[in-house]
């Protein structure tokens, strides 16, 4: 910056930042800098004992897809919130569940690297990254709860409601994971899952009291999102793999205490059960087999459309 008449001259702000860097050589201090960690540097990523490298990838993959796709679902409410308040909230959710996704899938690509996709070579890519920008739909084991598009305020308390709600319950038994990874990951995202059951059990109880819209709106929601719910609590056959080597959960054996806490809440609400039955897959095939909604792809084309115009280029 120089000075003009004793006052500095902000013509261009950046200037002194750009001194800092030529002079120290560290672009550390830019937004997209040139170089980020390995996620797990320093951890043991070894594949435990008797357990198959190729079910814990995948196993990864369903709860960090799972986690990517929701967040990127809320994020997108960034400056679109009823208020600061909300705006601030839901996109700190959207961070807490990207770093879980982040975590989650270089666990995935550290325990089986055959399920990172294949790069320019010479690409700068980290395997997590490669994992969420370079996979196509199909690739993807999230459920499809995750990927439905945002409706209004209440359906996105809905569907946050029934995902943190089934996803906490999942991760405080996955803290006792044999897989030191997942056990760490877990013990972490408790912490935030807690947060964010209850954030979106209060504006689910506010809406449900609120005013005769506010009403129709949340009961609107829940009808839509009901049949996508039970997704999260059906046993995936890799699913019933990794719980039976000790490092994964049975999500099915979840279903009556999340049940629990559902009806508790729909209680104090004054609102009753949604009476339909579960959304069906094809041939059995469900999101986590990588059948998804139309929604999925779409949503992919806007979050991946920059890295992959740029395979090589560093973030």
């Amino acid at each position: 910056m120089t000075e003009r008449t004793g006052q500095t001259d902000h013509s261009n702000a950046y200037d002194g930042l750009l001194e800092h860097h030529e002079v120290a050589g560290d672009a550390s201090q830019w937004a997209f800098g040139t170089d980020f960690e390995d996620p797990l540097a320093g951890v043991d990523t070894t594949v435990p004992d008797d357990v198959d490298a190729a079910d814990l990838a995948t196993y990864c993959l369903m709860l960090g897809d799972d986690a990517l796709v929701m967040s990127h679902r809320l994020s997108e409410w960034a400056s679109n919130a009823p208020d600061l308040e909300e705006d601030i909230a839901l996109s700190n959710t959207a961070l807490d569940l990207l770093g879980q996704a982040r975590l989650l899938l270089a666990r995935a690509a550290a325990a089986d690297a055959s399920v990172v996709p294949v790069l320019p070579e010479g690409s700068p890519v980290p395997a997590e990254d490669a994992l969420a920008f370079f996979r196509e739909a199909g690739g993807f084991h999230n459920v499809r709860l995750a990927e439905v598009p945002n409706g209004d305020f209440a359906h996105t308390m809905v569907r946050l409601l029934l995902f943190s709600t089934a996803r906490l319950s999942l991760f405080v038994r996955l803290v006792e994971s044999r897989d030191p990874v997942l056990s760490a990951i877990a013990a972490k995202g408790v912490k935030e899952l807690t947060y964010h059951r209850d954030f979106a059990g209060r504006w689910f109880l506010t809406l449900a009291q609120g005013t005769d819209e506010s009403r129709r709106r949340l009961l609107a929601a829940l009808t839509e999102l009901w049949p996508f719910y039970p997704e999260l609590l059906t046993t995936h056959p890799v699913e019933a793999a990794v719980a039976a080597a000790g490092v994964g959960v049975d999500p099915a054996g979840l279903r009556d205490e999340v049940d629990v806490v559902l009806e508790q809440v729909f209680a104090v609400s004054g609102v009753e059960r949604p009476d339909k039955g579960p959304l069906a897959g094809v041939r059995g095939r469900t999101g986590r087999d990588g059948l998804h909604t139309e929604a999925l792809s779409l949503m992919l084309a806007e979050m991946q459309v920059v890295a992959r115009a740029h395979p090589m280029g560093l973030w």
